[in-house]
C-alpha cells in the first residue's frame, strides 16, 4: 500500500513537471505573445498550488522556496504561490500517540499528566500539542508527522530527476543558475528540520545569544524528554506581531517595537553563525507587556565569517552613500554575473536608495515596483543560492516592518540599530571613518574622472558582450528546438509504425529519433561549453 501511494506522488509530481516543461517548450515554439505567455504562467502557477495542497509534505517547503526565487519563474507563476501557508490537516491522535510512545519507549503517562488530543499547530513536517508535565508545568510538545520520513524521500527522488532534466534540457542560461547548488541546498535545510535534535541545539544557541535583550523570549526546553522526533518546549502565549488591533489595544509603541524587532534581527544577518531563516508571523509573537516571542528554528541557515565580514561592509557602504563600494562587494558576494558594468550597478544602487518616501507616497506604487522589476531582470544580477534563506528571513522580517511601522523607511529603521551594533565593538570603528572619508565628495571626485574616462569604452564593451551572449545563445537554443521537433516527431513515428505493424516506419523514426538525440546532446553540449568560456570573461 504504502509503495503504490509513493509511486502514485511520484507520478503526480513527474507528469506536472514534464506537462509544464511540455506546453512551455510548445509556445516558445509557436512564438506567443507576452500576454499569452503570462496566462499560461498564471495557469501553470495555480495547477502547481493545487498539487502542492493535494500531496502536501515536504512539497510545501519546496513550494515556499521556489516563492521567493523570481530570478527563477515569471511573476504571475510566483504570485499564485507567494502566500502558501504550512498549514495541512493534523494526523490521527493514534499515530501521533505511537511516534510518542516509540521515542519515549514507554507509555504517555509516564512523562505526561495530560496532553490535548487536538493538534494547537500543524505543519507540513511537524504538529504541536498543548500538554503538562508531571509537576503541572505547561508545555509545547512538538511532534514529527509519521509518514514524512517516506515522503521525503519519495519528492527528493522526484525533484532529483527534476533538475537533471532542467539541468541539460530547459532553455535556461545553465552557469547562471547552480541547479545541483539550489537542490543540495533545499535538500540540506530540510534534512536538518526534521532532525528535532538539531532544532534543540539551535534554540540553545539562540538563548545564549539572545539572553540579555530587552523584553525577547524563547522558549526553554527540555532535553531529557527530547528525540530526533519529539521536541518538548515551554508553552508561551502570544498573538502575532503583525496584529495592529493587538498592538493598540495594548498600548504598545510600534515605532520603539519595530527597532527591538531589527535588534534581533540584525546581528543574526550581519554576523557569522546561525540565522532565523523562517520568521514568518505564525513564529514571531508579542504579548501585552511588549515582550517579543520568537518560535520553530527549525529551520536555519548559516552565514561564513568571509561573507559576515562582506555583508558588514556592504551596511556600512550603504549607510554612508558609498554606492560604488557597495557595487564591488556586491560583485565579491556573488551577486553580479561576470561581464557587469559596476557603473550601471552604482547608479542603480544610487537612484533606488535615495528615494524620497514623500515622493513615493504621490507614485503608482504598484507601477514603481513593476518598472524597478523590470529593471533588475535586464542587469546582470542574480542571487546565489548560499544566500536564498538568507533573503527569505530579511524579506519576512522587512514585511513586518512595514505592517508594524509603515510610515518609516526600512533605511531608517536599520540606522540606528546598526550604529549601536558597531558601538558594540562588532566592527572596526576607524576602518568605518576611513571608508566615511573615502566617501566624501571631495575624495570621489577623483574616482569619477577615471570612471567618466573610462566609462565610455565599458559601455561600449559591455553591451558588445552582452549582444554577443544573446546571439549565440539564440542560435544553440534554434538548434535545440529543431532537434527536439524531430526527436518527438520520432518518437510519435516510432510508437504508430509498431501500433499499426508498419516497419518500415518505426524503423525511419527509430533513426531519425537517435540522429535528433544526437545532435540535441551536441548542442547542449557546445551551449554549455561556451557558457563556461563566457562566464570567465569577467568585464569591469
Amino acid at each position: 500500500m504504502k509503495n503504490r501511494k509513493s509511486w502514485y506522488r511520484m507520478w503526480k509530481i513527474l507528469s506536472f513537471a514534464f506537462s509544464m516543461f511540455l506546453r512551455v517548450y510548445w509556445f516558445r515554439i509557436r512564438k506567443k505573445s507576452d500576454k499569452e505567455w503570462e496566462v499560461l504562467w498564471e495557469k501553470l502557477g495555480r495547477q502547481f498550488r493545487q498539487i502542492l495542497f493535494e500531496l502536501e509534505g515536504v512539497l510545501i517547503k519546496v513550494g515556499q522556496f521556489i516563492s521567493i526565487r523570481k530570478d527563477l519563474l515569471p511573476s504571475s507563476f510566483i504570485d499564485q504561490i507567494q502566500d502558501l501557508v504550512d498549514q495541512v490537516p493534523p494526523s490521527s491522535w493514534e499515530d501521533i500517540k505511537s511516534v510518542l510512545e516509540k521515542e519515549w519507549g514507554a507509555p504517555i503517562e509516564n512523562f505526561l499528566l495530560s496532553i490535548e488530543t487536538k493538534a494547537v499547530a500543524s505543519a507540513s513536517i511537524g504538529e504541536v500539542y498543548r500538554g503538562k508535565l508531571m509537576d503541572g508545568t505547561d508545555v509545547a510538545i512538538k511532534v514529527q508527522r509519521p509518514s514524512i520520513p517516506s515522503i521525503m524521500r519519495t519528492d527528493f527522488r522526484s525533484l532529483a530527476i527534476i533538475i537533471w532534466f532542467t539541468q541539460h534540457f530547459a532553455p535556461i542560461p545553465k552557469e547562471f543558475i547552480n541547479f545541483k547548488m539550489l537542490f543540495k541546498e533545499l535538500k540540506f535545510v530540510i534534512e536538518r528540520e526534521l532532525d528535532f535534535k538539531k532544532e534543540l541545539e539551535t534554540i540553545s544557541h539562540f538563548r545564549d545569544r539572545f539572553a540579555a535583550h530587552h523584553q525577547f523570549t524563547i522558549p526553554d526546553t527540555y532535553p531529557q524528554i527530547c528525540t530526533s522526533k519529539v521536541l518538548v518546549m515551554e508553552w508561551i502565549d502570544g498573538v502575532r506581531i503583525t496584529d495592529i488591533d493587538f498592538l493598540d489595544r495594548s498600548q504598545i509603541n510600534r515605532e520603539e517595537l519595530a527597532q527591538r524587532l531589527i535588534r534581533i534581527f540584525l546581528p543574526q544577518w550581519l554576523e557569522a553563525g546561525v540565522f532565523h531563516a523562517d520568521p514568518h508571523a505564525g513564529n514571531v509573537l508579542i504579548q501585552s507587556n511588549g515582550t517579543i516571542v520568537l518560535l520553530d528554528f527549525g529551520m536555519v541557515g548559516e552565514i561564513s565569517k568571509k561573507d559576515a565580514t562582506n555583508f558588514q561592509n556592504l551596511m556600512q557602504a550603504i549607510l554612508l552613500k558609498n554606492y560604488a563600494q557597495a557595487s564591488v562587494i556586491l560583485k565579491d558576494l556573488g551577486f553580479l554575473l561576470p561581464g557587469a558594468n559596476l557603473n550601471i550597478i552604482e547608479n542603480l544602487l544610487k537612484e533606488v536608495l535615495t528615494l524620497d518616501l514623500n515622493q513615493m507616497k504621490e507614485m503608482d506604487l504598484f507601477a514603481v515596483k513593476k518598472e524597478m522589476n523590470d529593471i533588475v531582470k535586464s542587469l546582470p544580477i542574480q542571487v546565489p543560492t548560499r544566500f536564498i534563506f538568507l533573503g527569505r528571513s530579511f524579506v519576512t522580517i522587512e514585511g513586518m516592518l512595514q505592517t508594524i511601522n509603515p510610515n518609516n523607511e526600512m533605511i531608517d529603521i536599520i540606522k540606528p540599530a546598526f550604529s549601536d551594533w558597531l558601538k558594540q565593538g562588532n566592527s572596526n570603528t576607524w576602518k568605518l571613518v576611513l571608508q566615511w572619508i573615502n566617501a566624501l565628495p571631495i575624495f570621489r571626485i577623483f574616482h569619477s574622472l577615471k570612471d567618466l574616462i573610462e566609462s565610455p569604452q565599458r559601455l561600449v564593451v559591455q553591451k558588445e558582450v552582452l549582444q554577443q551572449r544573446d546571439f549565440y545563445f539564440l542560435i544553440y537554443e534554434n538548434q535545440k528546438k529543431q532537434t527536439f521537433i524531430l526527436s518527438v516527431l520520432g518518437f510519435i513515428g516510432t510508437f504508430t509504425g509498431i501500433y499499426l505493424h508498419f516497419s518500415i516506419l518505426w524503423k525511419f523514426s527509430i533513426g531519425v529519433l537517435a540522429v535528433a538525440s544526437f545532435f540535441y546532446l551536441i548542442s547542449s553540449w557546445r551551449q554549455r561549453k561556451w557558457l563556461k568560456l563566457m562566464n570567465r570573461k569577467t568585464m569591469y
